[in-house]
């Protein structure tokens, strides 16, 4: 792990060297220039600037975008169907929200009802099951009543 050193001397290591070896150059050959000729010969524009200098050159074309090929007329026949099917799911539609809010509507009704039964039921059981001035049961003053059974009158 360690170089070993002994009284003081280096250790002696076997060295090799390696060398690269070159890569030769791609042979690379010269394609043979060939001049074309345009196939017509573009106009020459000449500008005079306000300084009285002339500025000759080719004018150049704007590059033109190819034509976009003309649409296919829509039949009367798709335009209905496609129309009848939106009309159709908006009132699908329409009719879904119709029912949900029937529905709602019946069960806040059915609420109100319940509500009001067990409003009524209470003020009724307040009634029966309450206290009359503190005192329990039922009161009968006897002095004033009139007993037919017995034939009493007072």
């Amino acid at each position: 792990m360690y170089p070993n050193h002994t009284h003081g001397q280096p250790a002696q290591r076997a060295v090799e060297v390696h060398h690269p070896t070159p890569i030769p150059p791609p042979v690379v050959q010269a394609a043979p220039v060939v001049p074309v000729q345009p196939g017509t010969v573009p106009a020459v524009a000449s500008i005079v600037l306000p300084d009285g200098r002339v500025i000759t050159g080719y004018a150049i074309d704007p590059a033109r975008p190819e034509p976009v090929a003309a649409k296919p007329p829509v039949s009367r026949a798709a335009v209905n169907v496609a129309l009848g099917g939106v009309g159709f799911l908006a009132v699908c539609g329409g009719l879904l929200l119709l029912t949900s809010f029937i529905a709602a509507l019946t069960a806040f009704i059915g609420q109100l009802i319940i509500l009001a039964a067990v409003i009524f039921g209470g003020w009724i059981a307040v009634q029966v099951l309450g206290t009359n001035g503190g005192k329990g049961g039922t009161t009968v003053n006897i002095r004033k009543a009139t007993f037919r059974r017995n034939h009493f009158h007072g």
